[in-house]
């Protein structure tokens, strides 16, 4: 489920539409997307299935140096804004929207056990 979840924010970035609602007085840039990808179904999958590659202390490590560098990024949210600008910040959501499909797909092949096979 958190592969789906993750391909759905995905899509919406990239495609520009509104598939979750979002409220009209909030920042677009802080709950819809930080909240759902720091502490969502799509985390908690992801861990799930890094666990079985990778050692706790390993997987530990990485989340501590991920949840430094999101303190920093969300601190520094309203700069980025600014120094980008609007077409920037649109170009870079799309951006990080292909990167984010992209692990939903890998989540979704490793979780199911669906493997691509090079046709020859």
């Amino acid at each position: 489920a958190g592969s789906f979840i993750i391909f759905l924010i995905a899509m919406e970035m990239i495609l520009g539409i509104e598939l979750f609602k979002q409220d009209a007085h909030g920042s677009g840039s802080v709950f819809p997307i930080a909240f759902p990808l720091i502490a969502g179904a799509g985390s908690i999958t992801t861990i799930l299935s890094i666990k079985a590659e990778y050692s706790t202390v390993n997987i530990f490590i990485a989340l501590l140096l991920n949840m430094v560098i999101i303190y920093f990024v969300l601190r520094l949210t309203s700069l980025f804004e600014r120094i980008l600008g609007k077409s920037g910040v649109s170009i870079l959501k799309k951006v990080f929207g292909v990167i984010l499909l992209s692990i939903a797909v890998k989540l979704f092949l490793s979780n199911t056990g669906i493997t691509l096979v090079n046709a020859k």
